[in-house]
């Protein structure tokens, strides 16, 4: 049986396809064309191993992108993102270029140009090298007393990165431990680093760091110091026996030089304390820059009238 041509079977269908493309057509083609800077991130993928980064390459490049206005207005933040392939890096200053087809972009836009065209980044071989750990310290310990032995559990830690970085490490950093008033031992668990952001610990650390507070290395005794009688209530009168008194201070060498008998006060403190004899303790006061060490007597007969 011969076959016969239908040209006019399912007329209708074939002008509305027609008509369809025809609009189409004059959809694309009446559309604007735009073009429109954009600054994307650089992606770095690939790297070999066993080497390091030793230099900072850019974050973002600029690219100019081309389409229709509606495609182009469409774009978000992350459609476009330039990929720059390191799988050829070797130790040393390396010069990698940067093409529109490193750039990933949506559908309908096409990528013109990207600044800059070429980026430069040094590499070198990746080593680990044990160092030690030299914990942080801040604040004073209280009067009369100063800090003695650090010492810190692990003492050492694996540190890796690019062997120029780390000829140049001498030692790893803690979380700072707080010793302000201390007059005892602190001890504090506390995290480890390195300053050097090309170098890394190998696993991450935490050291138990324990600062010895001990007594300063100075004292000085002072003699017949009148005894101050603090806190008396009104229209009452009060008499110590004795009324001399012999402080020792405890505190660094210059501080204790520095140290004038009239800023040293002994006293008692008769808060609340009606007429009647008692037995009170004395206290003294030399300053923020020393502590007491002893007091001679300790205790005192008071008689409040």
């Amino acid at each position: 049986m011969r076959y016969r041509p239908r040209p006019f079977r399912n007329f209708g269908l074939k002008v509305l396809a027609v008509v369809l493309a025809a609009l189409l057509w004059l959809v694309v083609s009446g559309e604007e064309t735009v073009e429109r800077s954009v600054r994307v991130p650089l992606e770095l993928q690939q790297v070999p191993g066993g080497l390091d980064l030793m230099s900072e390459p850019p974050n973002t490049v600029d690219v100019l992108v081309r389409g229709a206005s509606d495609a182009v207005s469409r774009m978000s933040q992350g459609d476009l993102v330039a990929v720059l392939d390191l799988r050829s890096a070797r130790p040393g200053r390396r010069l990698f270029p940067l093409t529109p087809q490193d750039v990933r972009a949506p559908f309908g836009v096409e990528v013109v140009e990207i600044t800059p065209s070429t980026v430069a980044m040094t590499f070198e071989k990746e080593g680990s090298r044990m160092i030690p750990i030299a914990p942080s310290v801040e604040g004073r310990p209280g009067p009369g007393y100063v800090i003695g032995q650090i010492r810190s559990n692990p003492a050492s830690v694996l540190v890796v990165g690019p062997e120029g970085a780390l000829d140049l490490v001498k030692a790893a950093m803690t979380e700072p431990v707080q010793v302000n008033g201390a007059t005892a031992p602190v001890q504090e668990a506390v995290n480890v680093g390195v300053a050097d952001p090309y170098l890394r610990l190998k696993t991450p650390v935490t050291a138990n760091v324990t600062v010895n507070v001990i007594p300063a290395p100075e004292e000085r005794t002072f003699t017949r110091l009148p005894l101050h009688i603090r806190n008396l209530a009104p229209r009452r009168v009060a008499r110590a026996e004795p009324r001399l008194v012999t402080v020792t201070v405890r505190g660094g060498r210059e501080a204790i030089d520095a140290l004038k008998a009239e800023a040293v006060e002994a006293y008692i403190d008769v808060s609340g304390l009606g007429a009647g004899t008692y037995t009170l303790d004395v206290h003294a006061d030399p300053g923020p820059d020393a502590g007491v060490a002893r007091i001679d007597p300790q205790q005192v007969r008071v008689t409040i009238r």
